[in-house]
């Protein structure tokens, strides 16, 4: 008997190929999280947002993530220019990724407040989120397992009779939250494989 289709689960995204611009919004557990998403979503062209402590680390990851084409956040000088910038690609059918907590989360601080950036980049851009959950399994005898959930569409949840920012906190607390239910998702669906 097969199993009914779960409500978080994205049937349509099963082949991993992501139609048009999007925003993959998703937790973030280690540094490993960008490449495990170039895996994830092969040639979708996934262009990442990096905070620029990324870009200072050493020249060759600078040259990296410049070869990906991320996207430079300057966090520190609260420039928002990188919110059109990754407007402009979306646009244009590309993807964008995001990490919305904004940094790692310190050994047992769990999953962080997320950043409304994307929240005002989806609506700008009327563009799908594509929210996925990773377990942050990056250790030798563990796999990373993701868990990519149903596109969300939130120019459709926008309610009018609210404030702007009382539909940005909702939004991008409503993001959070799903993505908070494919961690347990994918925890329900290991202890079934076991």
């Amino acid at each position: 008997m097969s199993r009914p289709p779960s409500p978080y689960l994205s049937e349509a995204l099963r082949g991993r190929r992501i139609k048009g611009g999007a925003i993959v919004v998703s937790n973030h557990t280690s540094l490993y999280d960008f490449a495990l998403y170039m895996f994830t979503f092969p040639l979708n062209n996934l262009r990442p947002l990096a905070g620029e402590v990324l870009y200072n680390k050493n020249k060759i990851f600078s040259w990296f993530l410049s070869a990906l084409g991320a996207i430079k956040v300057e966090r520190p000088d609260y420039d928002f220019s990188f919110m059109s910038r990754a407007k402009k690609y979306i646009e244009k059918g590309q993807k964008i990724l995001i990490f919305p907590e904004g940094r790692l989360p310190k050994e047992g601080e769990g999953f962080l407040e997320f950043k409304p950036s994307f929240v005002y980049m989806a609506l700008e851009a009327k563009a799908p989120i594509i929210p996925v959950y990773t377990n942050g399994s990056y250790k030798k005898k563990e796999r990373a397992r993701v868990m990519v959930g149903k596109p969300l569409y939130l120019h459709e949840l926008y309610d009018n009779s609210k404030s702007e920012k009382e539909n940005i906190d909702l939004l991008s607390n409503y993001v959070r939250d799903y993505i908070a239910r494919l961690g347990m998702k994918l925890d329900e669906k290991r202890e079934e494989e076991k």
